[in-house]
């Protein structure tokens, strides 16, 4: 099991992402916490293969954190979940060996495909031995540095590229019954392929909230 330490300032944030985390088939969560010395105390403690690290932390930078963290005794890789979009803290956190940035909000799918890239690249690493190939390196190195994630079983390319073309052509975000429609899609299989696209970092996901009930799911095309 890939044991995993979430890091958020808000409760409830940290309850959800906790959840998705739980539901991911290899995966566990050994705390979840809200502060930065209290991540730096947590991972001492409980020793996790991965952290979910919020930047935004009430009594230091999660950028601070991921910095101490470098020099820890026990390796440990953190993947950076905020809602900061600034090019300086994305460069930050890379330089500080983030292995992936995940921007808020986002689906649960999107962080699933990130568990999974982290995943396959620690078996990959495991079982290469202890030299690897040049191609070898820039496929762990373009997984962890978030390259396109494969595309989940079930779903096709030539589908993808066509839910792709018609959120891009829309210039607006849309649901993921709007997309079923533009497509002559299920809803459903509709909003997997948004979800991939989210997750390849093609797309991104706006709540749209309402006067009651939970927000609608939107999607824009970044590209």
């Amino acid at each position: 099991m890939i044991r995993v330490l979430v890091v958020d300032d808000d409760f409830m944030v940290a309850r959800i992402h906790s959840g998705y985390v739980a539901r991911v088939p290899g995966f566990t969560v050994v705390d979840a916490v809200h502060t930065g010395r209290a991540a730096i105390a947590a991972v001492a403690e409980h020793r996790p293969d991965l952290v979910l690290l919020d930047i935004y932390l009430p009594d230091m930078s999660g950028l601070d954190v991921l910095t101490t963290l470098r020099g820890v005794s026990h390796p440990v890789d953190v993947l950076v979940i905020t809602a900061a979009r600034d090019v300086d803290t994305v460069r930050a956190a890379m330089r500080g060996g983030a292995v992936n940035y995940l921007i808020k909000p986002f689906t649960a799918g999107a962080l699933t495909e990130r568990l999974g890239q982290y995943a396959d690249t620690r078996r990959q690493l495991a079982a290469v031995g202890s030299e690897v190939r040049q191609d070898e390196v820039d496929r762990f190195f373009g997984a962890a540095r978030g390259g396109p994630p494969p595309l989940p079983k079930g779903l096709s390319a030539t589908t993808c590229g066509l839910v792709a073309d018609a959120l891009r052509e829309t210039g607006t975000d849309v649901s993921a019954a709007e997309a079923a429609a533009l497509t002559g899609l299920s809803r459903v299989s509709a909003r997997r392929y948004l979800e991939y696209l989210c997750a390849a970092g093609q797309a991104e996901l706006r709540p749209k909230y309402g006067t009651a009930g939970r927000p609608e799911h939107r999607y824009r095309w970044t590209g």
